[in-house]
C-alpha cells in the first residue's frame, strides 16, 4: 500500500522498502511490529508527541523510552511531556500505530536519538498500521528534517 508518507520519500527520490505485518490493535507495542517485519527492536523506530512550548515529535527505538528531561534540554523547554492519546490524531493526521514523521497535518520539529546512525538501515511507521517503511537513518533525517540528539534510554 502506497502511503502520504511512501509519495513524499519518493517525491525526495529517497529509496525505501514497504513491509506489510498483520495488526492486532489490542496489541500494538513497538517490539511485536519488530518481530512481525524481520527486523530486531533497535532497528524500529517509533514516533512520539510531544508538548512543551511547542509540539514536538520524537523518535526513538521502540525497545527504550523517551527521556523527557534530555529532550526538554534539546528543545529549550523547562519541560515536555507526552501529548494524551486523543490529541495524537488531530495533530498529525496519524492514528495510534501509525504515527509518523513523515508528512504530518503542521510540519513539527523533529527530534531523532542520535543511535539512529549506528544501523545501515531502520523502520518506521509508513504511516498507516500495518505498514513500515524501511530505509537509510541519513534518508530519514533527511526526509524529517530532524535534529540528532541523545534522548532515549533503555527501559531495562
Amino acid at each position: 500500500m502506497k502511503t502520504n508518507a511512501a509519495r513524499i520519500l519518493d517525491g525526495l527520490g529517497i529509496a525505501y522498502e514497504l513491509r506489510e505485518y498483520n495488526v492486532d490493535p489490542d496489541n500494538l507495542d513497538g517490539e511485536t511490529v519488530a518481530r512481525k517485519i524481520g527486523l530486531p527492536p533497535e532497528q524500529v523506530w517509533k514516533t512520539l508527541v510531544v508538548r512543551g512550548r511547542a509540539v514536538y515529535l520524537a523518535v526513538v527505538p521502540v525497545d527504550a523510552e523517551l527521556d523527557l528531561k534530555a529532550l526538554a534540554r534539546h528543545t529549550g523547554d523547562g519541560r515536555v511531556e507526552m501529548v494524551p492519546l486523543k490529541e495524537v490524531q488531530p495533530l498529525t493526521g496519524y492514528i495510534r500505530g501509525g504515527v509518523t514523521a513523515i508528512g504530518t497535518k503542521k510540519a513539527y520539529p523533529v527530534f531523532v536519538d542520535e543511535m539512529i546512525e549506528l544501523h545501515d538501515r531502520v523502520a518506521v511507521s509508513a504511516g498507516v498500521r500495518g505498514t513500515q517503511i524501511i530505509l537509510r537513518p541519513e534518508d530519514y533525517l533527511r526526509a524529517t528534517a530532524a535534529t540528532l540528539c541523545p534522548i532515549a534510554r533503555d527501559r531495562r
